[in-house]
């Protein structure tokens, strides 16, 4: 007698149920992969973005390592005590009673992990980007911004972003200043770095959400 749970016709079907379990098996892991796409996109981005606030932050407290040598050490005030470029960071600065200097930036933090570039650009002093900057970051801490413990900083932030008032609530304007693409492009001393990126940020820095917006300065750090 056939056996009919092992007739060919019958091996057909439980193949052809088989291949359609696996196509719908396939299916749905392409669906779960095209859901987790985004989500490892931005997971991503955001790696990124803690590397670039690490090294920016890292730039700024470089800059101010630098102005204090200058400043405190040499006499030298303003401006002129700011560096010009990434390299003069990068040399360090002149440790007292010797010839050696000390390290005050890393190789890794000059370069800006979220452009296509891979190099910051420059927040000159007195910009527009500045005070937008220091407008959101009061408007993020309650309307105040931290005073720099060490006098020079203190001094500069004085000098650089003069105090502001009734931020709270008032609409973000544009005032008279320089060209702040034309600085960023120039040579001359600046007070920060930005990211050159564009993009819209997955995490915030201060409540700003783009990028190119976020300045590491040591204007506003303790």
């Amino acid at each position: 007698m056939t056996d009919p749970f092992n007739s060919p016709s019958t091996k057909v079907h439980q193949g052809g149920y088989t291949l359609v379990a696996l196509l719908a098996v396939m299916t749905l892991m392409a669906l779960f992969a095209l859901a987790a796409a985004p989500t490892i996109s931005q997971q991503a981005q955001r790696e990124r973005e803690k590397e670039a606030i690490y090294r920016g932050e890292q730039v700024a407290d470089a800059i101010r390592e630098y102005y204090i040598y200058r400043s405190g050490t040499l006499g030298i005030t303003g401006d002129q005590a700011l560096p010009t470029s990434m390299d003069q960071l990068l040399e360090g600065i002149p440790v007292p009673g010797g010839s050696k200097k000390r390290q005050i930036l890393r190789a890794s933090a000059s370069h800006d992990p979220l452009s296509s570039s891979g190099e910051w650009a420059f927040a000159r002093p007195r910009t527009q980007k500045l005070v937008e900057f220091q407008r959101a970051l009061m408007l993020y801490s309650g309307n105040a911004v931290p005073i720099p413990r060490v006098r020079q900083m203190a001094d500069l932030q004085r000098l650089m972003a003069p105090p502001m008032t009734n931020i709270l609530g008032v609409p973000l304007t544009k005032t008279p200043t320089v060209n702040d693409d034309a600085l960023d492009e120039s040579s001359g001393p600046f007070i920060g770095v930005m990211s050159r990126s564009q993009k819209k940020a997955v995490m915030y820095y201060y409540g700003i959400e783009q990028h190119n917006e976020w300045i590491f300065t040591p204007l506003f750090r303790w």
